[in-house]
């Protein structure tokens, strides 16, 4: 055993030798530590394809794999020269995620190839139960040596009666004021094999996938950073087959390759295929983390929680001085650790005020969080302050200037791509930030790719249509209640999702008379508090709450954690409901959510409450929230009526 030591994390690793099968076929089989799942790993015709199976099921037909590189072909030619597999078991700890400590097992395959040029091309596969994950590395006689990966040949053979749930990808220069891809567009759902995207360019990860009655199927990366573009999905062919794709030329206003560009020896980030009869694996996997390390010690013990947030309703006209003042009190009320004071306050408060507003905040026990406009000249958007973040003497004097006066974090926005530049650019900003104690938030921006447990500071990221949309339309806010029950089971189950949530106004503007009329009620939305993940949670509250409503509502706010210790799967797929329940210390938190306008009746299995007495808050039948306790049964089922477009939360005692 070996045991590797580091600050919040245990490593261990068990190496044991599993026996390895390269047959007549050609064919490697491995499988999970506890023989459900079964990967194949075939040479035909002198190239790579690797299938997947589940309790004896096919979730992915023979799929590509290999790279081409500016030092050669690796994609077909090659020669299998040998191969291991080990058993790996692995503990570690996170501070920022919807779990805090995983322990897993997984059986690793390790596999050579070469070409026609001798140099080597391994691929690694790590199998735990449910999840799958692989990895390229290139070695060349001359390890000295620079090397490009201009493209993969990695692809998913999905089954041909698979239907998909992920969200498409934009065109680079598009959308308001040319900022796309800003990773907020629509999803399929349920949608066929085969079906054009909405603008011909693929899909963003990560991507969900139904087999049939089979099970479920989530496809992503993780350990993306400054070596290395974020990936996508290309356009499926007829028979369910999507390629990996790297960033279009266009992105980032053209600055940038879309290639990787390397130095050998080469490993590539991870590719995750998480896999399940049901969505329990989906929403419950840590494999964004398992197969990842930290790339620095924080230098601060940096502060999870809740945060305030005018601009989400009030919108540009509340960045001033008074205002902030508001909120400030509103979260000195509500317990919440955070304000975040939104774009051009250069311009409308001033840095001499802003310190005034620093300084106030600390005296009431709330941090403030400032946004940036991380642009160059990638896009048009004009908020201010701007050119700062993309420049590394001006952003170190900035962040300098934050930890002087005392903030604590920093709102970064409007990326515009996914070249590896991009991704050099996001690593910079991190690496910057904690060394002047600064946690971090990206908006407009990519993926996380295992950035919880990557970079200690890191803490959420947009990579979502989100609540901003419910105020700038009213199809948004009619959408909602259904769409809740497709976020928890694709993209908050990769990663942290900053989609800011829990409205309580009826319409969504300052005064009420006008703008968005919220459809859910207002047990639906207290559940979004737990529901959605983010380690800096950004409320949809205004302080007009604090006397509209009743205690026990301001009682929960004050008291909902925003990182956790155990994450479940209990109930619903995409737009039926969703119920997730979340643990932080010995207490759980139920989140609830009905997808459609029907009312229903829910029938959970909760053992991990059974026989407890609970608080309850559901929907009244003036779609108002109400209250009460309950008692789960001995054998641990609930029953729980919700109605169309509302939704519940279970509250340990």
């Amino acid at each position: 055993m070996k045991i590797i030591s580091l600050k919040n994390i245990a490593q261990a690793f068990i190496f044991i030798t599993v026996p390895l099968v390269w047959s007549q076929a050609s064919v490697v089989k491995v499988t999970s530590p506890d023989e459900g799942l079964v990967v194949q790993l075939k040479l035909k015709d002198s190239k790579v394809f690797y299938s997947v199976e589940l309790d004896g099921e096919s979730f992915l037909e023979d799929s590509p794999l290999g790279l081409m590189t500016s030092k050669g072909d690796f994609t077909k030619g090659l020669t299998f020269e040998n191969s291991d597999i080990k058993r790996i078991s692995d503990s570690y700890t996170l501070t920022n995620a919807k779990v805090s400590k995983v322990t897993y097992i997984a059986n690793e395959l390790v596999a050579n190839f070469t070409n026609a040029k001798k140099d080597t091309l391994t691929i690694v596969f790590s199998l735990q139960d449910n999840d799958f994950a692989f990895s390229y590395r290139l070695i060349g006689k001359d390890l000295n040596t620079k090397v490009k990966i201009l493209s993969e040949a990695t692809g998913f053979n999905l089954p041909d009666d698979a239907t998909s749930f992920i969200t498409h990808q934009a065109l680079p220069l598009t959308g308001w004021e040319e900022t796309k891809p800003s990773y907020e567009e629509e999803y399929t759902f349920d949608e066929k094999l085969g079906t054009p995207s909405q603008y011909g360019v693929g899909y963003t990860f990560p991507a969900l996938f139904k087999n049939a009655e089979k099970g479920w199927i989530l496809i992503s990366e993780t350990g993306v950073d400054g070596s290395y573009p974020g990936s996508r999905l290309g356009e499926s062919n007829a028979d369910g087959l999507f390629p990996i794709q790297f960033p279009q030329e266009g992105e980032n206003n053209g600055i940038g390759d879309t290639y990787a560009a390397m130095a050998m020896p080469v490993q590539t980030p991870w590719r995750t295929i998480t896999l399940g009869k049901t969505l329990k694996p989906i929403v419950e996997t840590t494999v964004a983390f398992d197969l990842v390390t930290p790339k620095y010690e924080p230098t601060v013990d940096y502060k999870t929680g809740r945060s305030t947030w005018s601009w989400i309703v009030w919108q540009d006209d509340s960045i001033n001085y008074e205002d902030q003042l508001k909120f400030i009190e509103l979260s000195a009320a509500l317990n919440f650790e955070y304000i975040l004071i939104d774009n051009w306050w250069d311009a409308r408060i001033g840095r001499d005020r802003m310190e005034e507003l620093v300084a106030y905040a600390r005296s009431k026990n709330v941090s403030v969080l400032l946004w940036y406009n991380s642009n160059g000249y990638w896009s048009n958007a004009p908020q201010t302050p701007q050119d700062l973040m993309n420049t590394a003497y001006k952003r170190q004097r900035e962040m300098a200037w934050m930890q002087k006066i005392g903030v604590k974090g920093i709102k970064v926005d409007f990326f515009g791509g996914d070249k590896q530049i991009t991704m050099q650019l996001y690593e910079d900003i991190l690496n910057d930030a904690n060394n002047y104690g600064l946690g971090v938030v990206f908006h407009g921006c990519t993926l996380p790719r295992g950035w919880e447990r990557m970079y200690p500071n890191y803490m959420s990221s947009e990579a979502v249509l989100a609540s901003e949309n419910l105020i700038f339309t009213q199809d948004a806010s009619d959408k909602h209640a259904f769409k809740s029950t497709i976020l928890p089971f694709v993209r908050n189950a990769v990663g942290a999702m900053d989609f800011g949530p829990v409205f309580l106004n009826k319409r969504l503007t300052k005064d009420q008379t006008g703008g968005s009329l919220r459809k859910t009620t207002e047990a639906f939305e207290l559940a979004t508090g737990v529901l959605y993940f983010s380690p800096i949670q950004h409320f949809g509250l205004t302080p007009n709450n604090l006397v509209e409503q009743p205690e026990f509502v301001l009682d929960f706010l004050r008291t909902v954690p925003a990182v956790w210790d155990e994450t479940l799967y209990i109930g619903g797929e995409p737009g039926d409901y969703s119920a997730i329940a979340r643990r932080k210390d010995d207490k759980w938190y139920l989140a609830i959510t009905n997808g459609e306008q029907k009312d229903k009746t829910l029938k959970l299995e909760l053992p991990m409450l059974k026989n407890k007495e609970v608080t309850l808050i559901y929907d009244a039948k003036d779609r108002s929230a109400a209250t009460k306790t309950v008692k789960i049964k001995k054998n641990g089922t609930f029953n729980i009526d919700v109605l169309g477009e509302g939704g519940a939360l279970l509250i340990s005692q």
